[in-house]
């Protein structure tokens, strides 16, 4: 499921050392602008290319968090970048404003129905994390049910008009991603939901308990309606779940490791300390490191509990080898480390739980294979 994008080909044939440089400093400048202003924030000269920079902040869904820093900077910011920068603001304000139309309307389908459910990600989370609703664009809407509660909540859309999306029928879709995308064109645009009982790809382990996420759950008031939202210490592991996600499937993911700093900084050290607890408890111990030590490289140590226990996570890899995996997974140069690797790492090198997930991923790629192959071009008969 590795992102193909042809940005990707003219970012891997430039040298764009400054531009990534660039998009990192304004990352670090967003998240402590008393400091950035006293020292430019450690800009580098704007002798950059704006469609690089672009490329690098899309590909890597920060462009408004770099357009707030900018904001902050004392040196000038290219105006063709401000303007691209500003445009895309107004994107994801409109992506992100029909995304909370929708969430209201499945919340209160859902709510109908009696389904038990959970808001993923999306506009809710940005407004705990950020007070903006409108950081990152989110074309669609992910929610978590328990397993057992995945046919209802699939009629429950249905009943709303979503249709299941005909590439997530198959066994490899619902059984080892443990998702189904399901959608709605009412003729003006079309609304997206990702429905889920599972929460990682094979490859990666997966939470023990999926009903914790939902028992842990709280409510956000939107449009006067309570709306449920996973926990504080659950988005944090979402967020290093995502961070393992695209390290496996080697896909820039500085936006996910924005939400790791920006979840972590609100835990005090108790509830660092009861974070790594429910880690363990989860399986997801090794996971939630990862995403720390990623937060820690990219946008600058904290100094914390949870950012000194990540150093251990990934040590034969080098800061600039795992800055680059973060933010420019493309680079040629990259020494990326075998997926089995990543996978025993963070299984917590215990043999048995790799073997069983090394398993899983094998009996999941042979699906894939089965049941995703493209379909045959036709035999054009000789007459």
């Amino acid at each position: 499921m590795a992102v193909q994008d042809a940005s990707y080909d003219r970012l891997r044939a430039a040298s764009c050392a400054d531009e990534v440089a660039y998009v990192q400093a304004c990352l670090r400048l967003f998240f402590n602008p008393a400091a950035g202003a006293a020292d430019h924030g450690g800009m580098p000269a704007p002798a950059i290319s704006v469609a690089h920079v672009a490329d690098i902040a899309r590909l890597n869904k920060v462009a408004v968090f770099m357009l707030k820093a900018l904001s902050h900077a004392m040196t000038g910011a290219p105006g063709e970048l401000l303007a691209w920068l500003d445009g895309y603001r107004r994107r994801t304000l409109s992506m992100n404003a029909a995304c909370i139309g929708d969430s209201i309307a499945i919340h209160q389908v859902l709510q109908g129905r009696q389904v038990d459910f959970v808001f993923l990600k999306g506009p809710l989370q940005q407004q705990l994390l950020y007070g903006d609703h409108f950081m990152k664009p989110s074309g669609d809407v992910d929610i978590l049910v328990s397993p057992p509660g995945f046919s209802a909540a699939r009629e429950a859309l249905r009943s709303a008009g979503y249709e299941v999306a005909g590439k997530s029928r198959s066994v490899w879709w619902v059984r080892f991603l443990g998702e189904q995308h399901m959608v709605r064109d009412d003729g003006v645009r079309v609304a997206t939901v990702d429905l889920h009982y599972r929460l990682q790809q094979p490859g990666s382990p997966s939470p023990r308990d999926i009903d914790c996420f939902l028992r842990r759950k709280r409510e956000v008031k939107v449009a006067g309606a309570a709306m449920p939202l996973i926990s504080a210490s659950d988005t944090l592991l979402l967020s290093c779940i995502s961070v393992a996600k695209a390290f496996f499937n080697r896909e820039p993911c500085a936006g996910y490791v924005c939400d790791v700093r920006a979840a972590a900084s609100r835990l005090n050290e108790a509830e660092q300390q009861k974070v790594l607890e429910h880690a363990a408890e989860q399986g997801l111990a090794d996971t939630l490191l990862l995403g720390l030590r990623a937060a820690d490289v990219l946008l600058g140590g904290t100094a914390t509990l949870l950012s000194d226990r990540a150093t251990r996570i990934l040590a034969r890899i080098d800061n600039a080898d795992l800055f680059h995996m973060v933010i420019a997974p493309w680079l040629s140069s990259l020494r990326w480390p075998q997926r089995r690797t990543l996978l025993w790492e963070l299984c917590g090198r215990e043999p048995v739980r790799y073997l069983a997930e090394a398993g899983w991923a094998a009996s999941a790629d042979l699906s894939r294979r089965i049941f995703e192959r493209p379909a045959a071009a036709p035999v054009r008969g000789n007459g």
